[in-house]
């Protein structure tokens, strides 16, 4: 069973940071207690080390990160040999190893390093870790030729010296070249060879980036705008009309601070989307007029606007030796990066040859991990009706660069577009659409009204409702063109969902709607129900809530045990409320009787093992109840949020169920990573074996 995994490489420049965040990535899937190991270290700060501890919150003490500098690593090398070299980086590896379900070793990097034979060396680590290797190829401006011989012969060089090679990785191949070379590799050699292709967007720099490098000062823009990518240069010297076109997308444009003009072209250009651009950095040091800044201000707000002394040649030349780097000030790259590896590297084939010792504690990042992973496992599209605002921008941009799902965004597109430019997010090919305006307009008025002529609702009032972007929303999801919708971060949950009851409905078999939140406590996942939805249902309704609820947590891997929750435990109460959770509980029973379940129940008897022993004595729920229905909404709503503030839990939802086709509801006060769970956890519902939306 492996117990570490060794990223490493047989040169410098393969960018295998991606690799290493890639199966960072899937071992925090698997287990709780992830350890990092970097043998041999430059000195300044570790990017990636820096990342990884952000992005995973580890709490590893740094200083066991490293075995030693590289400076010390050569002298102890030549002074007392290879072998007293890694009998000191072993040691220093075993005091991480212990406390860690499982390691992730970094490899050395090639890169002034003075060290002989740095492969061997690398080979040699792995085998004295008792670690699984991953060797990574740099395949940037290769040929396929060279790129398919030096991964043959890396392998070979890997496999001679004793490794255990999981997997071969070629790296920044050219785009056009990929497929060609993955297919001349499958079935080459013993082990499966995975070919990534040169994304610009890893490789340039950031705007906060280049600022730092050029010691440029900031006169215009946002962090969100400094966090752009800058994915070309164009320099201005053209009269305006002929410079407009040479702009490219998510270019920085360089130009002579005296060239009012062309600042004020360029990001009246980026105003427009026509196109966006990452900012505009100023040499000679000179600056336009507090009027010109403020024309600039307005058009493009956000948008940096940089001046460096220099003038535009040594500042070309600095511009082009600099390369973006993933480190932990830029999450955004760490997504693409992400979506890079996941797209292209069989991350279920490649987690069976870790084989990382399983855990029976679920974290609520493994929680999370596990959502985007399912949700990518059948791609659905979803529609998100409030498109313009920021966090679901934000959020829009992660799902796209993780390839959770496909995307359709609602509201005035042109704002949509600019805001989007004004953020620096690039929303790819996501479907943009305003209902005011669109030609689904008059089809979705003629279906509304033939849904509501029980209500008198007439095709020319219908006309009006569509226009509203959660009617749109919710009737492009019952019309087939979305498998879900989520919308709820602007707008109040009866605006969210009473389009749902009206449109979608329930499902034959549910009597009501209700709604569950997934609570991630420290070592667990709990199923709560229902919280959001029902003041004070009866036990019809209790029971329907329960079987629903059970039914959502094994779509989402929790094996329901259901505690149907009360003041009282067995028959040891009496009294409406009593009666009632009791009456529930014998409905489900007899409904569905493969279900196991328990009630009347006390909260401490459903969830502590030795309370249980004690009040329920061989009950199969008691002390270990994963679905917890609480009987009103009163009882519920408190419960889940005095446990979020109280245990720290991360609470995913609400989720509604029991409507045809899903829909949910966000809070007004959600964060871009809860968008990113419900619109993953919405895709998951549409998973069933219905009808897919066409992709658009």
């Amino acid at each position: 069973m492996t117990r570490s995994v060794y990223v490493t490489g047989i040169d410098r420049g393969d960018g295998r940071q991606v690799v290493e965040l890639g199966v960072m990535e899937l071992l925090t899937r698997q287990v709780d207690r992830v350890g990092v190991f970097r043998p041999l270290v430059h000195d300044g700060p570790d990017r990636l080390f820096e990342l990884l501890r952000a992005r995973y919150r580890l709490a590893q003490d740094p200083s066991t990160v490293y075995g030693m500098d590289y400076q010390r690593a050569s002298a102890l090398q030549a002074e007392q040999g290879t072998d007293e070299l890694v009998s000191a980086l072993v040691d220093r590896f075993h005091l991480v190893a212990r406390d860690y379900d499982v390691v992730l070793v970094l490899g050395t990097d090639f890169a002034d390093t003075q060290l002989p034979d740095e492969l061997s060396l690398n080979a040699r680590l792995a085998n004295e870790f008792g670690a699984s290797v991953i060797p990574v190829v740099g395949g940037r401006r290769q040929s396929a030729e060279s790129v398919l011989a030096e991964t043959r012969n890396a392998f070979r060089a890997y496999d001679s010296l004793g490794c255990d090679v999981l997997a071969m990785v070629a790296n920044r191949v050219a785009r056009e070249d990929r497929a060609a070379i993955a297919g001349q590799m499958a079935g080459r050699l013993p082990v499966p060879c995975w070919v990534l292709p040169d994304e610009p967007a890893l490789s340039a720099p950031t705007v906060s980036q280049i600022a730092h490098a050029l010691g440029a000062k900031v006169v215009l823009g946002d962090d969100s705008g400094l966090a752009r990518d800058a994915l070309d240069f164009v320099f201005g010297g053209a009269m305006l009309p002929n410079f407009l076109g040479a702009l490219t997308p998510g270019c920085l444009v360089v130009t002579p601070g005296d060239r009012a003009d062309l600042v004020v072209g360029s990001l009246a250009a980026h105003s427009a989307g026509t196109p966006p651009i990452a900012g505009v950095l100023l040499t000679l040091d000179e600056v336009p007029n507090d009027a010109i800044l403020t024309l600039a201000a307005r058009l493009a707000p956000g948008t940096p606007v940089l001046t460096v002394p220099g003038n535009s040649f040594p500042t070309a030349e600095r511009l082009f030796s600099l390369e973006g780097k993933l480190n932990a000030a830029t999450p955004r790259k760490a997504e693409t990066a992400l979506g890079l590896f996941e797209r292209y590297v069989d991350t279920a084939d490649l987690s069976k040859r870790v084989s990382a010792p399983s855990s029976d504690r679920v974290t609520p990042m493994m929680f999370e991990h596990t959502l985007l992973e399912q949700a990518r496992s059948d791609r659905r599209r979803v529609v998100l009706p409030e498109g313009t605002e920021v966090r679901v921008l934000h959020a829009a941009e992660v799902l796209l660069r993780r390839g959770v799902c496909d995307l359709t965004l609602l509201g005035p597109v042109e704002q949509i577009r600019k805001k989007a430019a004004d953020l620096g997010i690039d929303l790819g090919d996501s479907q943009l659409i305003d209902p005011a305006t669109s030609e689904l307009r008059d089809a979705f008025a003629q279906r509304y009204a033939e849904l509501r002529a029980h209500k008198g609702v007439t095709v020319e009032l219908a006309y009006d409702v569509v226009s509203d972007v959660n009617y749109f929303g919710t009737l492009m999801v019952q019309e087939g063109l979305a498998d879900g919708m989520v919308s709820g971060s602007v707008h109040s949950t009866a605006a969210t969902i009473r389009p749902a009851f009206e449109i979608i409905k329930t499902k034959p078999e549910a009597s009501i709607v209700s709604s569950v939140f997934f609570m991630c406590l420290a070592d667990k996942v709990l199923v709560y129900g229902d919280c959001a939805v029902n003041p004070d249902p009866d036990a019809e309704q209790l029971a329907d809530i329960a079987v629903q609820s059970a039914t959502t947590a094994a779509q989402f891997g929790v094996a329901p045990r259901i505690a149907m929750l009360s003041y009282s435990t067995g028959t040891s109460g009496t009294g409406a409320d009593v009666d009632k959770v009791r009456a529930a509980t014998e409905l489900v029973r007899a409904r569905r009787p493969d279900l196991r379940i328990e009630g009347p129940i006390q909260y401490d008897a459903a969830v502590e093992p030795t309370v249980a022993a004690t009040k329920l004595p061989g009950s199969e729920v008691a002390g270990q109840a994963t679905v917890l229905i609480f009987p009103d909404l009163n009882t519920g709503n408190n419960t889940y949020k005095a446990v979020q503030r109280s245990a720290g839990a991360i609470a995913v939802g609400p989720v509604l169920q029991g409507l045809r086709k899903p829909v949910n509801d966000l809070s007004r006060g959600a964060l871009v990573q809860d968008i990113v769970n419900t619109v993953a956890i919405t895709a998951i519902q549409a998973q069933s074996p219905t009808e897919k939306a066409p992709h658009q």
